[in-house]
């Protein structure tokens, strides 16, 4: 069966660094464009950032733009989202997303998306 496990989350200082990682299971997870997206309550969920099947091709939304990378290891299945210099406003729950059709385009919209994991809580406060 499929599964996405985000991991990684917790409680950080305005200015630190996380790194999200989202291990997938239960289908071929290197044909797959891989996505992280993140919710606060109250809000829709919302685009950060996406990767290709290959890796070669990178996206992020515009507020995360030079803060964050995302990168991933088809040899372990598994995705990451490194986060740099972190704001009160990326507190969000993060979630990680499969796209079944693995191309290198920009695609933003969640409803594209065929697998999700559970979340993982990122907390930005002192």
């Amino acid at each position: 069966q499929v599964q996405l496990v985000e991991s990684g989350g917790g409680l950080v200082q305005p200015g630190g660094s996380l790194r999200l990682s989202c291990a997938a299971s239960g289908f071929t997870f290197s044909t797959y464009a891989m996505g992280w997206f993140r919710q606060t309550p109250g809000k829709a969920r919302e685009f950060v950032a996406r990767i290709s099947w290959s890796g070669r091709f990178t996206y992020f939304a515009d507020s995360v733009k030079g803060r964050f990378t995302i990168s991933r290891d088809n040899a372990k299945n598994t995705v990451y989202l490194q986060m740099n210099s972190l704001k009160p406003e990326d507190t969000a729950v993060y979630y990680c997303a499969a796209d079944s059709s693995g191309s290198r385009s920009y695609i933003p919209n969640e409803i594209e998306y065929d697998y999700w994991g559970q979340g993982t809580q990122v907390t930005v406060s002192s």
